[in-house]
């Protein structure tokens, strides 16, 4: 059985984000799972599946299950799945699937964290220098940006990608956040802005890196032939695709490409689309180099030319294919692995025309990318208006 229009989004939800002071995060989740279920027009007894991911500044053992106690919901299907940036995607493709087995009808997915005001400097440190490989990578103190910078001086060394071709990508992704007035950061830049911007890892510098933040976001799926009758217009996932090529970047094979090819070409097949096909896409931006890779291995333009083609296409509004129509990581907010989340409520909001002054005209088909870890694990999805 495929999962292709299966399932339908029918309800999506963000918090406040940015700074979002004396609010825990089971307290935004809740938000945000309360919020999605009325944009639905369900009532949360009509939820029988929840899908959490556990959040780092009030870690929970049991997290699915306590959310479900705090909401007093009674799912038949109750899971967390701590898979990193890439559990948003992950996540709805299990949802998805136990829809089609017939194990649930309605399920809510929800995460939220406060990285911003719920960890000290010294916690969030610890956290950074913590991810790597305990024998391979800790011993020698990189920081994930450390990480990501590897894979940039990888790609300028091997393709001759410039500095100036990361940093418009942050340029691009601060345009669409400017017509968004609940991104953390709307003022516009430029790239000599990025350029001039604090060095974090060499050649990254402040303005190529995500932002830290609060906030939560929540999504409801349901079965297709339910969709149709519900408040709002049904988005039906048409395609789903995962890769993984690695944990540690110590063992990746190849620092200038991902398994987001497969994950892509996964998502494209069972939808029956490609990458000419979308109005938009929304790819995981924890720091610019990610969504030069990503555009390459998601087939949007040939391997080794995507410095070339941000210079000539861009990806701001009015380009060919605008991306993080939100602001992204970089400039709406990454609260850690919610930041996803974010990207998947814009997709649903940018096909139900909803989107006001960024809203991607005739929008019918597109995108949304997730990965986790260091370029380790990939998840696309393909969402449209009609099956």
């Amino acid at each position: 059985m495929s999962l292709r229009a299966a399932t339908a989004l029918v309800g999506a939800f963000d918090t406040a984000v940015g700074v979002v002071p004396g609010v825990t995060p089971t307290e935004l989740c809740a938000e945000a799972i309360r919020g999605a279920v009325a944009d639905a027009g369900l009532a949360l007894g009509d939820v029988d599946g929840l899908i959490t991911c556990n959040a780092m500044a009030q870690p929970i053992l049991y997290h699915a299950e306590a959310m479900a106690e705090y909401l007093q919901l009674f799912p038949k299907l109750c899971l967390t799945l701590p898979t990193g940036g890439g559990t948003t995607v992950t996540a709805l493709a299990h949802a998805a699937a136990a829809i089609l087995a017939g194990e649930v009808d309605t399920v809510v997915l929800a995460m939220a964290d406060s990285l911003r005001s719920g960890l000290t400097r010294d916690q969030a440190m610890r956290m950074q220098s913590s991810t790597g490989h305990p024998d391979f990578e800790q011993p020698y103190g990189p920081t994930v940006p450390a990480y990501y910078a590897l894979i940039a001086q990888a790609h300028m060394a091997r393709y001759g990608t410039r500095p100036e071709h990361f940093a418009r990508i942050a340029v691009d992704t601060r345009a669409h956040a400017a017509r968004n007035a609940t991104a953390q950061k709307r003022d516009p830049i430029t790239v000599d802005d990025v350029l001039a911007s604090r060095p974090i890892a060499d050649p990254l510098r402040l303005l190529d890196c995500s932002l830290v933040s609060d906030g939560g976001s929540a999504v409801v799926l349901t079965r297709a032939d339910r969709a149709r009758d519900l408040a709002r217009p049904p988005v039906y996932c048409l395609g789903f695709g995962e890769g993984h090529s690695h944990e540690h970047i110590s063992q990746a094979r190849d620092l200038t490409a991902s398994a987001a090819r497969e994950s892509g070409a996964a998502a494209f097949a069972m939808a029956g689309l490609g990458p000419a096909d979308l109005a938009f896409a929304q790819l995981y931006d924890c720091f610019t180099p990610t969504v030069l890779v990503e555009l390459e291995d998601l087939g949007f333009c040939e391997k080794g030319e995507g410095g070339t083609y941000l210079a000539s296409e861009g990806t701001g509004p009015g380009a060919r294919l605008p991306v993080n129509t939100h602001g992204g990581m970089l400039s709406h907010c990454h609260p850690g692995n919610p930041g996803a989340m974010f990207a998947l409520t814009e997709a649903v909001r940018q096909l139900r025309g909803e989107c006001g002054e960024r809203q991607v005209a005739g929008a019918e088909a597109g995108l949304v990318h997730a990965q986790g870890g260091i370029m380790s694990s990939h998840a696309t999805l393909v969402l449209g208006r009609e099956v």
